[in-house]
């Protein structure tokens, strides 16, 4: 629980003053029994109505003080659980963006998801109970019990056999809670997971016709919620009603005991009743102090979850924090690679090249050949298992992930759009993209023709996802967001995918333009045509680095590269549609 610390420092004058309330309030609520004893022997038995509205006006005049601490405990209790609850959750998700890629592949999304939803909400609502009520349940327990036994030590015998048997129903159920609550969570981790991974791929389930075994899918997570939920529940539905049965059989003793006491003149009936009283509160007490417990499990179940994020490592810090990296050389030196929890196999193995501003750098080779972990490793993503990638002669390990990236803009292979207009997301990566930059890098990228025929132009909306807009047009505009920030070292992941001939060429164009510039522009392709141009080309097969050069070079002595040209370009020279 240490990451709470801090919050306890942050709110604990609030706690203080919360459970300062609690136990005023608490203890105007164990005297009305004693008052109402009083009224009963001392007023009504003795028929003096002067002492019936005396002591009348000091049990309304403690109900109302009690009244208005209660009050106060609800406004303290609700404001810091409400600010400890949305401080917690950006702090989480500040966590979330520091995560290394490693730990973001470790806990699924929609297990995220929950724990800064569900989870933090939980944690929320135990600590407003905490202030609340939990404080005073015990409170009221323990000054129940006192004043019970201080009334009438001979009744007490049976107060302390009903506590007795409940304080063992309490831990039995405690121990049979936790594993069960920590199960729903871990249920309702996939049940979003189902969720998201249909949103996500919400067209391709309508274009196979996948909508029986999605359903299924949700059914099947749906339906394990709901038997883990049951099996949680079910603990308290069977103790409950036998703590409440155990205490009703006290309270019928203690009237059976009650009752031989007063024909013996040992008791009075104001006593008796006030007993009564103080058995009833203490039977709310202990089954509020179930409650807390109970709602302790589920507290602990999600606390933990959330400690496992805040535990989850962040992205590796540089020592070098210099103010700004040009990127005017990249330089690969002997870097093998293995992804985290992957196969074993290394994904690149002793990959070595070097390129020098100006210049465009194509990557070409079969599928799963390592093009994109390469990308990877130059946004720090991960870091190379062996060997050492540098920018401007330093080791990307010196420089943070934060100044790495500054220095690189890149082009995905998945086209990522966010909700919000067309220039917001052309500029999303650059602060200082003006107007004349996003426009110029849209003309670059071939976006300014449909652009100018959207409704509102650049500031058209976007939805969600980009999904008013097609493949094509998706591609160009990631495009535009990679060239409208000034960086370096660009870098176009295989980004043209959806682009015809014509539309690519352009493209490429105003590539070799950026590289002019003074830009380091890298292609990962599969399209020879788009390698072809680039003053060098890399080959890379199964990981390994087979063929480095320019394309007259590659095709006299790469069997590899020579294989993708004729698949694609074939002996007549036409391209491959």
């Amino acid at each position: 629980m240490s990451i709470y610390h801090r919050y306890w420092k942050k709110y604990r004058y609030w706690f203080c003053a919360a459970v300062t309330c609690v136990f005023f309030e608490a203890m105007c609520d164990l005297l009305q029994p004693t008052i109402m004893a009083r009224i009963i022997d001392d007023g009504v038995r003795a028929g003096d109505m002067n002492q019936v509205l005396y002591l009348g006006g000091i049990m309304l005049l403690v109900s109302g003080v009690g009244a208005c601490f209660a009050m106060s405990r609800n406004w303290f209790a609700s404001n810091a659980s409400q600010s400890f609850g949305a401080e917690l959750r950006s702090d989480l998700f500040a966590k979330v963006m520091r995560l290394s890629l490693p730990s973001v592949d470790k806990i699924e999304s929609g297990s995220l998801i929950t724990r800064i939803t569900n989870d933090i909400t939980q944690v929320s609502q135990f600590v407003n109970g905490l202030m609340r009520i939990f404080f005073k349940a015990p409170l009221s327990c323990i000054g129940s019990i006192v004043l019970a036994v201080v009334l009438n030590p001979s009744l007490s015998l049976i107060l302390f056999g009903a506590i007795g048997a409940v304080s063992v129903f309490i831990v039995v159920s405690m121990k049979m809670s936790y594993k069960r609550y920590m199960k729903v969570q871990y249920a309702l981790d996939r049940v979003n997971t189902v969720v998201q991974e249909y949103l996500m791929g919400v067209r391709l389930v309508k274009a196979f016709g996948r909508y029986a075994q999605e359903e299924a899918r949700f059914e099947a997570a749906n339906d394990d919620l709901a038997v883990k939920g049951v099996s949680a529940q079910r603990v308290i539905t069977f103790f409950g009603p036998l703590m409440s049965l155990v205490f009703n059989l006290g309270i019928a003793a203690t009237i059976y005991a009650g009752s031989l006491l007063f024909a013996s003149g040992s008791v009075r009936v104001g006593e008796i009743m006030a007993f009564t009283n103080y058995m009833t509160q203490i039977l709310w007490s202990l089954m509020m102090i179930v409650n807390i417990f109970n709602t302790f499990v589920r507290t602990k179940a999600s606390a933990q979850r959330i400690q496992e994020v805040f535990a989850e490592p962040e992205e590796p810090a540089g020592a070098d924090e210099s103010s700004h990296i040009p990127g005017d050389t990249l330089v690969f030196d002997h870097v093998s690679f293995s992804y985290p929890q992957g196969s074993g196999s290394p994904a690149l193995k002793d990959v070595s090249f070097s390129v020098d501003k100006g210049e465009t750098l194509a990557v070409i080779g079969p599928t799963g050949a390592g093009k994109s972990t390469l990308v990877w490793l130059l946004l720090r993503f991960y870091d190379a298992t062996e060997g050492t990638v540098s920018i401007d002669g330093v080791d990307l390990h010196r420089i943070s992930p934060r100044k790495v990236r500054e220095a690189v803009s890149v082009a995905p292979q998945q086209s990522m759009l966010f909700s919000g207009t067309v220039a917001q997301n052309i500029g999303w990566g650059s602060a200082q993209a003006g107007t004349q930059t996003i426009e110029q890098a849209s003309r670059d990228a071939q976006a300014s023709g449909f652009i100018s025929q959207m409704p509102d132009g650049y500031d058209s909306l976007l939805g969600q996802a980009g999904v008013n807009v097609s493949g094509g047009q998706k591609q160009r505009i990631s495009i535009a967001r990679a060239l409208a920030k000034d960086a370096g070292i660009l870098i176009f992941d295989d980004c043209t995918s959806a682009l015809d001939a014509v539309t690519e060429d352009k493209v490429r164009k105003s590539l070799r333009t950026a590289a002019s510039k003074g830009r380091i522009v890298i292609l990962i392709t599969q399209r020879i045509g788009t390698a072809m141009g680039a003053d060098k080309i890399m080959v890379l097969d199964d990981g390994e680095m087979v063929g480095f050069g320019a394309h007259a070079e590659l095709m006299a002595r790469c069997e590899t590269y020579r294989d993708i040209y004729a698949s694609q370009i074939g002996g007549d020279g036409e391209r491959c549609v």
